[in-house]
């Protein structure tokens, strides 16, 4: 559990992100935002990095919670990942800091534990996803004439790159709006 001053950091590196990118993202900017000396972050968190570790375990948090309750709820698979996608959708306009750490594994290429962090998020999104069209594609309503790998990697990739273009795009179109085109997509391909 984070303590106050932890959970302020991370709302600071998350707010600070959302304005200047994970570029602009420095202890030194960090501190300034907070308005405390930067030896003084440093008592609470080791690095830079775990503060971004602790924005991805809590990402992946949300997520967790997420998947147990589409995967366990009675709606159909298809149900489920219009969903799925679209809380997520809803969480990345919330908090756009989210996109630019969790689609920056580029950046951390040489920061091992963020990238084994971000490899997490995207395997327990694709198992979560796989396991709801290998259930819809049982139930006969999710095609089986593509297998369900294909069909989240087919998903998750197209997901990636819209979010990916709306950020890099400064967020000048609405994600709900281009999601919900995506989603409705997905669901004539199902």
């Amino acid at each position: 559990m984070l303590s106050a001053r932890q959970e302020e950091i991370i709302q600071a590196t998350i707010k600070l992100i959302s304005v200047k990118g994970i570029q602009g993202f420095t202890t030194k900017s960090l501190s300034a935002e907070i308005g405390i000396s930067e030896p003084a972050i440093y008592r609470h968190f080791e690095s830079k990095s775990e503060i971004l570790a602790t924005i991805l375990d809590n990402f992946k948090e949300m997520s967790e919670m997420m998947s147990m309750m589409v995967v366990n709820n009675n709606d159909t698979a298809i149900e489920k990942i219009e969903f799925m996608f679209s809380k997520m959708i809803e969480i990345f306009t919330e908090q756009p800091a989210f996109v630019s750490v969790i689609f920056s594994e580029e950046i951390f290429k040489n920061e091992e534990i963020l990238i084994n962090k971000i490899i997490e998020v995207f395997n327990l999104h694709q198992a979560n996803i796989e396991k709801i069209i290998e259930i819809g594609q049982n139930d006969k309503n999710i095609r089986t004439d593509i297998d369900k790998s294909s069909l989240a990697l087919i998903f998750m990739g197209s997901f990636r790159l819209l979010v990916k273009r709306w950020e890099l795009n400064n967020h000048n179109f609405s994600l709900k709006t281009e999601g919900q085109k995506l989603i409705n997509s997905f669901k004539i391909l199902l």
